[in-house]
């Protein structure tokens, strides 16, 4: 599943949102993609577990948004910009930003705030902190939110952390990377890369310069730290450096046109985060012929990786080959079974195919998406629309319920929860989870009329 690039659903970044005014999808919206995101688990894991936080309980979320940025809202969320992961050199980098996030989760840091956050969704407190508008939809065909010209003070009023606080996730950053046995000098890069912009106006300064106040004191006490530590020559990981190459090549593949790509990643360049920028810029050109065998190549060299073998299935939905992509997508699953967004991807080639025979395997496929992540509009959708293909009206209706009560669509979500209490069974699980549906909606839309 994908990030929408124009008619297309483009790549397993999932746009959260859709739409209806085109000019909503100029501003930042969240993108998902299940081989970034567990590069980011990867990077982010053992941080949290020193700081005696649950990993599995700390949400990491990508916004779509090429200026350099990261901050924690609501409780366990840190957002990161894609802007950010591509202007890093190392995996150690971005780890450095990670820990400092950290730091402030685990310092308790603007604690009204992360209460005022805590149970709303990713997309409402991208809305509410940058100041966007809210995100409707979840069809995973274009997205995000427009940004109001409110967003720097919505940035400052949430965001913005005391000098105090910002040297105290930095010293709780510095102890976390010591800890699990990593070097600092990424975090002292990252800083350093941020420090020119001091000088700069602040309308022109990246948002991170903006909301964690960046001073040549702190600057100077994590170069003591790195001078002093036993672990600053530590080295990244060869497996870490190899998934940040490919991070970052997706990410240029999907984000910059392909004439960008190419000059990043020129023919001359045969290594495989080269090709695999590549084949998505063939994809993005529609010329189904090299993205293919670009990924064969691939694949020939790396047959069990989900990530290609997504990819493939991706290109083929995205080319109209709906009934050939299921095979590749098929693939991705056995490989990585626990991938919600790579179910997604299948479960959505299932749903779509002409062969009335693949409609019942895409219920199965999409009941085990939403199973391993209830909070997947997209996931819903797909599941309602497979539903509806197999006449199980009650429960399509009550799938819809439940993407428009994620969306905070209550109304429209008691609708679809009321229709569904007519149709199913009495008594049945489903009929028992609609009328939950129905009257959290009606509370929620009493609540939002008295605000």
């Amino acid at each position: 599943m994908a990030l929408g690039i124009g008619r297309k659903v483009l790549f397993s970044l999932i746009a959260v949102g859709l739409m209806a005014d085109p000019a909503l999808a100029r501003g930042p919206s969240l993108i998902r993609d299940a081989e970034i995101e567990n590069t980011i688990r990867a990077y982010g894991a053992p941080l949290f577990a020193m700081a005696g936080l649950e990993p599995g309980a700390v949400r990491v979320h990508l916004i779509k948004d090429n200026r350099l940025n990261a901050f924690v809202a609501g409780g366990q969320n840190i957002f990161l910009n894609t802007g950010l992961l591509m202007a890093s050199d190392t995996p150690n980098q971005v780890i450095g930003v990670i820990a400092h996030e950290t730091g402030h989760i685990s310092g308790g840091h603007l604690a009204r705030t992360q209460d005022a956050l805590r149970d709303a969704s990713a997309q409402s407190i991208i809305a509410l902190v940058l100041g966007a508008a809210a995100i409707a939809g979840g069809a995973g065909s274009a997205g995000g939110a427009l940004v109001a010209g409110g967003a720097t003070a919505a940035q400052r009023s949430f965001l913005k952390y005391s000098r105090t606080q910002e040297g105290a996730a930095d010293q709780a950053a510095l102890r976390f990377l010591d800890a699990t046995g990593q070097s600092a000098r990424g975090m002292l890069e990252f800083f350093e890369k941020l420090g020119d912009q001091e000088a700069l106006l602040t309308a022109n300064q990246d948002p991170y310069v903006r909301t964690h106040p960046l001073t040549r004191e702190r600057i100077d006490t994590i170069r003591a730290h790195v001078a002093g530590s036993p672990h600053s020559d530590a080295p990244d990981p060869p497996e870490l450096i190899a998934a940040h190459d490919r991070m970052k090549a997706k990410l240029r593949g999907f984000l910059d046109t392909p004439v960008q790509t190419f000059r990043h990643y020129p023919d001359t360049d045969t290594s495989l985060p080269a090709r695999y920028a590549r084949v998505v810029a063939y994809h993005k050109q529609n010329d189904l012929e090299r993205a293919i065998a670009g990924i064969d190549e691939l694949l020939a060299k790396h047959p069990d990786d989900p990530y290609f073998l997504e990819l493939k299935g991706q290109v083929l939905f995205e080319s109209g080959r709906i009934d050939e992509s299921i095979a590749p997508y098929r693939d991705s699953v056995r490989r990585a079974p626990n991938e919600p967004l790579l179910l997604i991807g299948l479960g959505q080639s299932q749903a779509s195919s002409s062969d009335p025979a693949n409609i019942k395997p895409a219920i199965e496929t999409l009941e085990a998406a939403v199973r391993l992540d209830r909070r997947s509009a997209t996931a819903w959708r797909w599941l309602a629309t497979a539903y509806g293909r197999d006449e199980q009206i009650g429960m399509a209706r009550l799938a819809t319920a439940e993407r428009y009560l994620l969306l905070r669509r209550y109304r429209d979500a008691g609708q679809q929860a009321a229709r569904a209490v007519q149709v199913l069974p009495t008594g049945s699980p489903g009929h028992l989870r609609a009328q939950d549906i129905e009257a959290t909606a009606k509370t929620a839309g009493e609540k939002r009329k008295k605000r």
